[in-house]
């Protein structure tokens, strides 16, 4: 939804935008206000700090780390190394202690954690009688982390000196970290080959506590002495600078301008703690591609940020900020980040995790390197450098040496979790706009979707259907009947989402209101009283998710008693919750604003979308006496482990074919970073997309893990009915080809709950030892079904080219035609307004519900039809389908069904047995009503001449019987077919089907 940016400006910047436009005659675009409202690193006093510092070090080959470990404080004890370091200030030879905590974790992962010991005691003074804690923020763990920190107590020390250690950890010990004394740095190997450095460039950095040392006063003149010469002037000049000098630098000329008071957007930061950020330089080596760290608007493999031909000139920016009609091709900070970042190449995959909450930057560099000077790039390979930045905390860092994609994914997900298993229904269709005008209109959009057939399963109501922006209140004229509104959608097995956002409206006679003030659940300013801010109810106060009592206190507002007028089918979307605060500095809290425990906002910023949405999750599990049921919650803001929560958006994109174009390489980093359950507003929330835009978004939407269309309060209705024919027909063909495939899809979040693999997958994570691959971030693979999709994303492109990663065959889903296709090449397919380019790679079987419903939840008790993809040997196929209730825990306590499906060519049969050994669990309810539910039909696309026959045998449960086959042989490009019809095997039973 639209933040701040049309509503609540700055008087200097109403001024400047009313002055524009009378200059001009047009609005002013939306790019040059967001190049004033969001900082660039010369803006953020700390960053321009680190990487001044980073142009200091990299110019000064004489240059040498003023940070050293002790080599007698350094001690390795069940997989755990602790020393300490010193950082040397001056040249005097003082120095600042700095505890380091080297961990070996039974995965295989390293994590590296430095503290300041002079603030970890408390041993500080705070300016400006702040209440704000002194340490480092150290509490980031107990959001993010929820296992994965045992140690290793196999790992061992093979090497020590007074120089350095090295210790062998992780499977079969082949990995190892060797830490250098002096200066310090660490050298990650994996099979006796460096990986990833650590601190190689020299470029660590934490700014330790130091005093503020203010100037002396210049001394009264006397009148007679106004013209003073340019003698005494210099004596002043010569006082201040002797001064200054006794303020320990972390370079010679280092700018001291931002390290107390710093001042943006007519708001100034007391910083009562001075500087203190923190930053590291990560070498990945022989690594030329680099992804992760969402959400940014770029491509899929990162750009280098320091200028250059096809370069960024600012560094990746994670500042979770309310960013309306964003920039494309941008390292400009999103709403939300993830500071997970892989490298990969071929063959090999590495990572790291960054773990801090603060506002962070990273820079990213490549550099070839050579052995051989004369080799003229024979032999040379490619260095990725990065250097992190981030404002405040500890440095924390977790060390993946992979050696795969998947390894990456699942040892950072045994840290942070995995994705939530969905309620099922909010794998449909969602549609949204800002906003419907009364629960008559949402009852009439619902009737009309019947009406033209288009199934979809949620409606959303947007800010407006409040009583005035207050939240848990419907607005009495134009929502009267909010039960008569929700039976109705009932009826029709659909669903209701409601934005709740974390800004309450300051009014008296508000409970809510009252209650959060007089309980002292809000967030406070750097003066411990009450924040106040403005937001879209005018006047409000935040919640603050960081504390219990709040949370606890917030789940009782969604009680079904409290919450009049929401059912069970009533779900909710939590926006603006970075948080959006129109008239704080870059629309968000000012960073000294405190939380619960006297955090300063500064430390936890990032994280607080996640304590937001984390709160009200828990809200939904149990909102009546007995119940406990999946939540549904839509978040904008998020942060590492916010996967384990519900799904999130892009934002506020605009309606153009470049945003949706944008939209797939977005996408696909949520979803290699380990939030899969992502989208994009399908159709683009600002503006009036043309009909082709429109209908092409549905094509390449019915492909995201989240799928909503939604629309700005200025934009002309576009429910897909509207649009006209042709148009509403291919839509309606776009969501009914979602709803089909909905069994596969929901497979594949089974997995992703599982293992937090991806939903979409791009090239480099299926192949990726195709190197070719690499950069391709238009096109993807859906779970593990084998479907290939490549949205058209261009104005009037009929044709697309799709690259193939491999040697299996590949057949046109609609068509099975057979692709003439080779490894490495791309093949150019024909794609017309009403054909979305999706292949079906051989050697897989996966599940449809192919009955026309209007929703989801009416689809429940449908039979399945099983695609078989033959592969390329003719012989073999298999894939997975995963079913259970799409409500309820009960999935926890084994009522489930998962069964593995085996085409075997050689013995002419395709099989369906259980995929876990379940014997032992007791049918529910549930699982004996799906003993109706049947194997309807099969398809085996590539099906060989010897499948040419009229009936096949069908065995399961100690029962025999035949099932009829019809064969298409093959023809005109096309592979031949084979369906067999009325199998009639129970999906949830072991079967088989012999065409012996």
């Amino acid at each position: 939804m639209l933040g701040s940016g049309q509503l609540s400006m700055s008087g200097g910047w109403t001024a400047y935008l009313c002055l524009a436009s009378a200059l001009t005659g047009l609005f002013v675009p939306a790019v040059a206000v967001k190049e004033h409202d969001f900082k660039k690193c010369d803006q953020a006093g700390f960053c321009k700090r680190n990487r001044a510092f980073a142009d200091h070090v990299l110019s000064n080959t004489a240059w040498e780390s003023p940070y050293n470990i002790i080599a007698e404080s350094a001690s390795f004890k069940d997989g755990q190394l602790q020393a300490t370091i010193l950082k040397t200030i001056n040249d005097a030879g003082a120095a600042v202690r700095l505890p380091i905590t080297v961990s070996f974790l039974e995965s295989g992962t390293a994590r590296v954690t430095v503290d300041e010991e002079k603030r970890q005691k408390g041993e500080i003074e705070l300016r400006h009688d702040s209440k704000a804690r002194k340490e480092r923020y150290n509490e980031a763990e107990q959001w993010v982390i929820v296992g994965g920190l045992t140690l290793d107590k196999e790992a061992k020390v093979d090497y020590e000196d007074k120089t350095q250690i090295t210790v062998r950890y992780g499977p079969e010990s082949k990995y190892e970290a060797t830490i250098k004394f002096a200066p310090f740095s660490i050298d990650f190997k994996r099979d006796g080959a460096t990986h990833i450095k650590l601190n190689d460039k020299g470029l660590l950095n934490m700014e330790h506590w130091r005093p503020r040392i203010e100037p002396p006063p210049a001394p009264e003149k006397k009148e007679d002495e106004e013209n003073s010469s340019e003698t005494e002037s210099a004596k002043t000049a010569e006082t201040t600078e002797t001064t200054d000098a006794q303020i320990p630098e972390a370079y010679p000329g280092e700018d001291q301008n931002t390290w107390w008071d710093e001042s943006f957007g007519g708001n100034t930061d007391s910083k009562p703690r001075g500087p203190e950020s923190v930053a590291l330089d990560i070498s990945f080596v022989g690594y030329e591609h680099v992804f992760g760290i969402p959400s940014h608007t770029g491509p899929l493999s990162l750009r280098q940020t320091r200028g250059g031909e096809g370069n960024y000139n600012e560094p990746y920016r994670m500042y979770n900020a309310d960013v309306f009609e964003y920039i494309l091709d941008s390292p400009m900070t999103l709403y939300g980040s993830i500071p997970f970042l892989q490298a990969h190449r071929k063959d090999s995959s590495v990572g790291i995790f960054w773990l801090n909450a603060a506002e962070t930057w990273v820079d990213i560099t490549k550099e070839k390197e050579s052995k051989n000077p004369l080799a003229l790039g024979i032999g040379s390979k490619t260095n990725t450098n990065t250097h992190w930045i981030s404002e405040t905390g500890l440095l924390d860092v977790f060390v993946f040496l992979g050696p795969t994609p998947q390894d990456l994914i699942r040892k950072y997900s045994e840290l942070t979790g995995t994705t939530a298993m969905p309620q099922e229904f909010s794998l449909g269709y969602h549609q949204c706009r800002w906003n419907y005008v009364s629960d008559e209109d949402v009852k009439h959009v619902d009737r009309k979707m019947d009406k033209y057939h288009i199934p979809y399963d949620v409606i959303w109501l947007d800010i407006e259907y409040t009583d005035d922006k207050k939240y848990f209140t419907w607005d009495a004229h134009s929502f009267a009947d909010p039960i008569g509104m929700g039976k109705q959608l009932e009826s029709h097995g659909r669903q209701l989402v409601a934005i709740i956002d974390p800004h309450i409206k300051n009014v008296d006679g508000y409970t809510v209101s009252s209650e959060l003030k007089s309980q002292h659940f809000a967030v406070n300013n750097k003066d411990g009283e009450i924040f106040e801010g403005w937001c879209w109810p005018g006047s409000s106060n935040w919640v603050d998710g960081f504390n219990t009592a709040a949370r606890k206190w917030w789940a009782t507002l969604f009680k079904y008693a409290k919450f009049e007028g929401s059912m069970r089918n009533t779900w909710i979307w939590n926006d603006m919750n970075e948080p959006s605060v129109f008239n704080g500095p870059e629309t968000t809290m000012p960073k000294d604003n405190l939380h619960y425990g006297n955090w300063e906002h500064r430390d936890v910023h990032n994280l607080n979308g996640l304590t937001f949405h984390n709160a009200t999750f828990e809200a939904l599990k149990s909102r009546e006496k007995g119940e406990f049921r999946r939540p549904f919650v839509l978040t904008r803001s998020f942060f590492a482990g916010s996967q384990r929560l519900g799904a999130m958006w892009t934002g506020d994109n605009q309606a153009a074919w470049d945003h949706l174009e944008g939209s797939i390489p977005m996408v696909l980093s949520q979803n290699i970073a380990g939030f899969p359950f992502s989208g994009a507003d399908v159709g683009g929330f600002f503006g009036n997309p043309e009909k082709e835009l429109l209908t092409r978004w549905y094509q390449a939407g019915a492909f995201y893990p989240f799928l909503r269309a939604h629309a700005h309060i200025d934009s002309r209705r576009r429910e897909p009915y509207l649009v006209g024919e042709p148009y509403t027909t291919i839509i309606a063909a776009a969501l009914r080809l979602r709803y089909s495939l909905l069994p596969s899809w929901y497979t594949a979040f089974r997995q992703s709950y599982l293992t937090n693999e991806p939903i979409v997958k791009p090239m480099f994570y299926t192949h990726p030892d195709e190197e070719a691959g690499f950069a391709i971030d238009d096109q993807f693979f859906v779970g593990n079904t084998g479907l290939l999709a490549k949205p058209v994303t261009q104005k009037d492109k009929e044709t697309v080219d799709i690259w193939i990663p491999d040697n299996e065959v590949y057949y046109d889903y609609f068509t099975y035609d057979i692709i003439p296709s080779s490894k490495g090449k791309t093949v150019t397919l024909d794609a017309p307004l009403n054909k979305i380019p999706l292949l079906m790679q051989g050697g897989h079987i996966f599940a449809r519900r192919d009955r026309p419903r209007r929703s989801s939840t009416l689809m429940k008790w449908d039979d399945y039809t099983l695609v078989v993809t033959v592969g390329k040997d003719g012989k073999t196929a298999e894939g997975d389908l995963y079913v259970d209730d799409g409500d309820s825990y009960d999935f926890e306590k084994g009522q489930y069904i998962y069964r593995k499906f085996t085409l075997d060519g050689d013995a002419k049969t395709i099989s369906s047995v259980d995929g876990e050994d379940r014997k032992k669990v007791k049918e529910g309810d549930w699982m004996k009503k799906m003993h109706q539910v049947t194997v309807d039909k099969i398809i085996i696309v590539g099906a060989p001449k010897s499948w040419d026959q009229t009936e096949v045998t069908v065995e399961s449960e100690g029962k025999t019987w035949t099932a009829t086959v019809e064969y298409t042989p093959a023809g005109k490009g096309r592979a031949a077919f084979a369906v067999v019809k009325k199998v009639g095997a129970r999906i949830g039973a072991n079967w088989k089907v012999s065409f012996a």
